[in-house]
Order: structure tokens, then C-alpha cells, then sequence
């Protein structure tokens, strides 16, 4: 039962995003303050981007990218598999799921993979870590430009969604250009960036904390708490447990089915899998800038929790099975 509970319970991050929704909700900021804070959380996305770029290593990019038909299935998984089960949800708009909430579920179908927590579920259950570096590298690269494509193609203009060609324009100077940026300066940053990993990755979580309160604040100040029932958020959170329960077993049986090894099946499973709710809250943002961001955020941050706990029992399995087949 202690083993059971460990693997349920929040982690720390998890409990932080409650603890700023709840601050929001109570203390959101209005008018100059609101949007002297909207500046500084540009600013911190830069940031948070630009050292993401400084980590990649080059030879991981190189050694990741000829191992293509990993990366074309992954992306498949990604961009395509998602958004169809996205579409599957339709009927529950309007009903069960308030407009935004479903826009929501939409977004998250639409992200990128994640890219830390891949890599480390790869690396835990003994898979091809190399390829999950590449892999999940490239997905939140092509994930600037095909985001907010895809919802265009899937939402239309619901959900006060910008251009999509202003919002990727947007999108690429506060993600793209500061991600490119930091990778170009890796030569004489990269060893400082690797001394601070332990610091930055509370730069990661601190920056979409901040986003995450910015856009509750505005969303809370347009009502979204007296317009979101709680049969919407249970819902919003069942839709997320069957998004996954459909997506890995399928992802897995795929992998297998292509005939890929379970060294290469394990970085498909994770990466074909993951959303990133680091690049996501960033990239809604930009696209949803005259909308209910509180809500369509609400899905993705749901997501976020469930998807560490279920690739955590994952992982271990994977692990478990090396182990055993390496016994006498």
C-alpha cells in the first residue's frame, strides 16, 4: 500500500500548479499589474526556451536523426493519433464538457511531446536515450509551427484563437528564435547549463507557474469559475485517463507490430505518448490571447499528473523485465 500511495501521490510540481491555481482564483492581479506581470512572463518563456536549447547536445541530435522510422512513428503518434482521438470527443462538447474545456482537450491533442520527462522514463526503463533526446527534441521544435495549424483545422476560430499564422509567427519569436539562440551559444555556455541543471529545473517549473497563474488570473477575473460546473472539470479528467489508456496500448501494440525492438519500442511508448505542459502553457498563451486560457490550460495540466504517474509504473515494468531477462 506504501509503494501504491508513493506512486499516486502528487509530486511536489503538481501540488505547486494547485496551489497557484488557488492563488489565482483568490488573488488574481487586474489592470497594470496584470500586465506588467504578462511582460515579465514573456521574458521568463524566453528564458526558459533559450536554456532548453543550451542542453541539447549536437552529437544527440546527430546520432537521433538516422534512426528516422523511430521519429516518423513517433511524430504519427504525436500530431496525428491525438488529434483523431481529439475529434472522438466532439460529441461530449456543449454536454458534458463546456465549449472551452473542449477546446481544451483539442489543445492537448494537438502538443508536442514532453522532453525531460521522456528522456528520463527512456532512460529508467533501459530504452534508446539517444532517440528520446532526438525525438522529443524535434517534436516540441515542429510542435511551434503544427500546434497551432492543427487548431486551426480541428477548432477553427473557437476559443478566441489568433491567426494561426500571426500566432506562429508569435510562437516562433518566443520559442524558436531563444531556443535557436541557446543552442548556437552551447559551445561556451554548455558547461555552466550542465553545473545549474539541478537549479534550472525549478526555472522550468517556476516559469510555467507563472504562466499558469497569469492566465487563471485573467481567466477567474472573466468568471471562469462561475461558468465551469464541476461535472465539467470530472469530465475534463476522465476525457484525459481514457486519452491515455487508449494511446499507450495502441502506441505499444504499434511499435511492436512495425517490428522495432523493445529498445526502441520504450522511447516510442514515452515520447508517442507524453504531452508537454512546459511548451504547452507558453504556446497557449500566444494562441489564446482573447480567450478563456484558464480553462483550456485545465485539460493539460490534468493530463500532466496522470501521464507521470501511469509512465512511472510503466517504467518500472520495462525495468523489471531487463532484469529479469538478464538473470540466469
Amino acid at each position: 500500500m506504501t509503494r501504491w500511495w508513493s506512486r499516486l501521490r502528487p509530486d511536489n510540481f503538481t501540488l505547486a500548479l494547485l496551489a497557484t491555481v488557488v492563488l489565482a482564483s483568490v488573488l488574481p492581479m487586474t489592470g497594470a499589474a496584470a500586465r506588467g506581470f504578462d511582460h515579465f512572463t514573456d521574458f521568463a518563456i524566453a528564458a526558459l526556451f533559450f536554456l532548453h536549447g543550451a542542453r541539447l547536445p549536437r552529437e544527440s541530435i546527430i546520432a537521433g536523426m538516422l534512426h528516422w522510422r523511430l521519429h516518423i512513428v513517433i511524430l504519427v503518434c504525436t500530431f496525428v493519433l491525438f488529434p483523431l482521438l481529439g475529434l472522438a470527443f466532439k460529441p461530449l462538447s456543449g454536454t458534458l464538457l463546456t465549449p472551452d474545456l473542449y477546446i481544451g482537450v483539442l489543445f492537448l491533442c494537438a502538443l508536442p511531446s514532453t522532453v525531460q520527462s521522456s528522456i528520463a522514463f527512456t532512460s529508467i526503463a533501459g530504452g534508446n536515450v539517444p532517440a528520446a533526446v532526438c525525438a522529443a527534441s524535434l517534436s516540441s521544435i515542429l510542435g511551434v509551427f503544427l500546434t497551432p495549424l492543427l487548431m486551426t483545422v480541428l477548432a477553427g476560430s473557437q476559443g478566441g484563437m489568433a491567426n494561426p499564422l500571426h500566432a506562429v509567427g508569435a510562437i516562433m519569436l518566443q520559442l524558436l528564435v531563444p531556443f535557436v539562440a541557446g543552442h548556437l551559444l552551447r559551445p561556451w555556455i554548455a558547461r555552466w547549463v550542465e553545473k545549474q541543471r539541478a537549479l534550472l529545473r525549478y526555472t522550468d517549473q517556476g516559469t510555467v507557474l507563472l504562466v499558469v497563474y497569469a492566465a487563471f488570473g485573467e481567466s477567474v477575473n472573466e468568471g471562469l469559475w462561475t461558468k465551469t460546473p464541476i461535472s465539467s472539470l470530472l469530465t475534463a479528467a476522465l476525457v484525459a485517463v481514457v486519452l491515455l489508456a487508449i494511446a499507450m496500448p495502441g502506441i505499444t501494440w504499434l511499435a511492436r507490430r512495425l517490428g522495432f525492438s523493445r529498445f526502441d519500442e520504450i522511447p516510442i511508448v514515452f515520447c508517442g505518448s507524453k504531452k508537454s505542459l512546459a511548451t504547452g502553457v507558453p504556446i497557449a498563451k500566444v494562441l489564446f490571447a482573447g480567450g478563456s486560457l484558464g480553462a483550456i490550460v485545465l485539460p493539460i495540466m490534468i493530463y500532466h499528473q496522470i501521464q507521470l504517474i501511469v509512465c512511472s509504473v510503466i517504467a518500472q515494468r520495462y525495468a523489471r523485465q531487463a532484469s529479469n531477462a538478464e538473470k540466469p
